[in-house]
């Protein structure tokens, strides 16, 4: 979600990997339409999560351009921006998709702290987009791509933002240094060329569209997050009753922009550069996850319990466990084992056991 979150600009409502990488990376690349295709290679329980997105949006629509099959330069309509799009940032969207922050996400591996930081750049970035959207939303070149009601973020994010750190967040937290690159390429975007900012909406709340729902569910189910939605507004539209009839409605409409050959190459071209900016900002939560200590949420049993989720205790916490391996670290591991299921019936069978052995020995 969170953070950033950040792909290729024609979705594919059959793969649920790259449904899921929508709402990280941007909009998905298209594929073939055969779910055997969609399964080689690839793990039961992946091919289980393609049907499970398959079977979350019932509304079939197409733009009549049928599937991307390896579109070459020469077989590019200069009418259809979509599909010029797709093709030009499908190299830098397959880069994307194996950063190992969004491989972590895909797989239901979630750190907490660095949800809630990818929380934090996605609000600056959206906040950054939406001021310029708003900015030329009169704009010849943006005027059809207005839906404030319907795919505005920021205000969700800053409720996202209030769940996971309180009422006084914007006081303690800060843009780091990689969305600020993002966020001030938005706002250089907005100010001297505004038609380049529908390469950054499209990228963007297309993705949102195509994988919110279901990276929502991993992520309420790995956080353990409540079931009415606190912590991942980001991922309701409550205004778009069908994902895929408005998507197709907003890829229409930006086909229909009047734009030469020449613009649409400049959009592919931002495009691209909002997926590397998307890259930046996964690597720098990768870094920035080196350097923390906290539970793995997967659904697995937690391996440090105490942390709280304080990203400013981390550095310390890391100090203070280097300092004093030995009891207190065995306490907190013990701890852990017995907060999970798995871990209480393996410590009653090794208590009843030792028990039978005592008796045994006392007789």
């Amino acid at each position: 979600m969170l953070p950033f979150g950040m792909h290729s600009p024609v979705e594919n409502d059959h793969l649920a990997a790259d449904g899921r990488q929508g709402a990280l990376l941007g909009a998905p690349l298209r594929q073939p339409d055969t779910f055997s295709l969609n399964c080689v290679g690839r793990s039961s329980l992946t091919c289980a999560a393609v049907l499970k997105a398959q079977s979350m949006e019932t509304t079939s629509v197409t733009n009549g351009a049928g599937p991307v099959h390896g579109v070459k330069d020469d077989d590019l309509s200069p009418e259809d921006l979509s599909e010029m799009l797709a093709a030009g940032t499908k190299e830098v969207h397959e880069k994307a998709e194996n950063t190992q922050f969004v491989k972590d996400f895909l797989r239901g591996r979630i750190r907490k702290e660095l949800f809630k930081l990818g929380a934090l750049a996605l609000y600056y970035t959206y906040t950054a987009m939406e001021e310029e959207i708003e900015r030329n939303k009169d704009h010849p070149h943006f005027a059809p791509l207005y839906f404030p009601a319907e795919l505005h973020r920021h205000q969700a994010l800053a409720r996202d933002l209030e769940y996971f750190y309180g009422p006084e967040w914007q006081s303690q937290l800060s843009c780091s240094k990689a969305t600020q690159r993002y966020v001030d390429r938005i706002h250089q975007v907005g100010r001297e060329d505004p038609v380049l900012l529908v390469a950054h909406a499209y990228t963007r709340y297309m993705g949102d569209l195509s994988g919110g729902q279901v990276l929502k569910k991993v992520a309420q189910r790995a956080l353990k997050l409540p079931p009415t939605g606190e912590g991942l507004e980001f991922y309701q539209f409550d205004a778009i009753h069908s994902a895929k009839a408005f998507k197709q409605l907003y890829r229409s409409r930006m086909n229909e922009l009047e734009l030469d050959v020449e613009t649409k190459k400049r959009l592919v071209g931002e495009a691209v550069k909002a997926f590397q900016f998307n890259m930046e900002v996964f690597d720098e939560l990768e870094e920035i996850g080196k350097t923390i200590q906290e539970d793995v949420l997967d659904a697995g049993m937690p391996v440090h319990g105490a942390m709280g989720g304080d990203i400013s205790k981390c550095p310390y916490y890391t100090a203070k466990m280097g300092a004093s391996v030995g009891t207190t670290y065995a306490c907190q591991l013990f701890m852990a084992v017995l907060r999970h299921p798995t871990g209480q019936v393996l410590f009653a069978t090794w208590f009843a056991a030792l028990a039978g052995l005592a008796a045994w020995y006392l007789m």
